[in-house]
């Protein structure tokens, strides 16, 4: 294929907002045609992309709901439209001159083969492209980023404090867990499965976990897990488990709000009684979103290069083939499917 040719686009739409959780029939792949080349005459810089990893993450959940207004967060998704989300991509033609042909970037791009993508100051190149290019829609991308900026900006931890770690196994919570471990720290995971608390002791070095499926009593099992008290809890989901939480903080703990992925599927979100121990306890909980600390994107990679390379740090990544099966894998983060990671494989190149 050169440039200027017109080429098969296959694409994901969201068919209709969605209510309760969602499910494959909540989207369609529809084939469409785009031209190798960027439309003349707009006078906007852009790139066109040939996409090649396509990132499943839970706030996407966020965005298949009409009611989703919230500014300085991202918007719903449009019925009838392609979706969109973090991925990496080659580019194949470029009007901005800091992105050239054969570049890979990694970012914002739509769920298809190719994407014209006119924001591309928004875009990060991949300069360090000795690890697998997969590692930039997780650890070295977004998912890498928010663990860090959560955990040594949000959190602010201190050698020998007590974690705390919801989804653990998760593309953040598993790299939350290496990161405090390296800085010194007692760390615990929660996670859905046998084979995922299996994974966070053996692999990922956590110094226990448990499955919260079989626990009838999560405050009793926090209890077991920290006689002492939690010093951070990295919050990923929300509802029961962050009210259990609240029972056990210490004084001055804190908790980074990095998701609540029990809440998204419900119509009428769930409350929380435990709140008065924010006060006793003199709890800290802040949310956080990751756009805040992409400044910090160049020191992250250098932390984290090395540490990779060096073995310190692992990951797990969970691969579906093919852009046809973008849905089936995306909704399957909402019922703890995937294991690790969840990458959609949209080309082999």
């Amino acid at each position: 294929m050169a440039l200027g040719d017109k080429v098969r686009n296959n694409q994901v739409l969201l068919r209709h907002f969605v209510t309760g959780f969602p499910k494959d029939s909540d989207f369609e792949l529809r084939e469409s045609t785009i031209e190798l080349s960027i439309p003349q005459g707009s006078g906007v810089p852009a790139v066109l992309v040939k996409n090649l990893y396509l990132s499943c993450d839970p706030y996407m959940r966020t965005r298949m709901a009409k009611s989703l207004q919230v500014k300085g967060y991202v918007d719903s998704f449009q019925p009838g439209s392609p979706i969109s989300g973090y991925g990496v991509s080659r580019v194949i033609d470029s009007s901005f001159p800091k992105l050239k042909v054969g570049d890979y970037v990694w970012g914002f791009t739509g769920w298809e083969e190719y994407s014209l993508i006119t924001e591309p100051e928004k875009l990060f190149k991949i300069d360090h492209t000795d690890v697998p290019l997969s590692y930039y829609t997780g650890l070295l991308g977004m998912p890498g980023m928010t663990a860090f900026a959560g955990f040594y900006e949000v959190a602010t931890p201190k050698k020998g404090e007590k974690v705390f770690i919801s989804a653990a196994s998760g593309a953040v919570g598993q790299l939350v867990g290496q990161f405090a471990k390296l800085f010194g720290c007692y760390v615990v995971g929660s996670a859905g499965s046998k084979d995922k608390v299996d994974l966070l002791k053996n692999k990922f070095g956590f110094d226990e976990a448990f499955n919260y499926k079989e626990e009838p009593d999560l405050d009793a099992a926090l209890k077991r897990c920290f006689p002492e008290g939690i010093d951070i809890y990295f919050e990923n989901v929300g509802g029961k488990m962050l009210d259990a939480v609240l029972l056990n903080m210490n004084v001055h703990g804190r908790i980074p709000i990095c998701g609540m992925i029990s809440q998204y599927n419900l119509d009428k979100p769930e409350g929380v009684h435990n709140m008065a121990m924010t006060i006793f306890k003199r709890v800290k909980m802040e949310g956080f979103l990751v756009f805040d600390y992409y400044h910090l994107y160049q020191k992250f990679l250098e932390t984290v290069l090395p540490q990779i390379k060096e073995g310190k740090i692992v990951y797990v990544e969970d691969f579906a083939e093919g852009l046809e099966n973008g849905p089936a894998a995306l909704v399957g983060l909402f019922s703890g499917r995937n294991v690790g990671k969840q990458v959609v494989i949209v080309s082999h190149e």
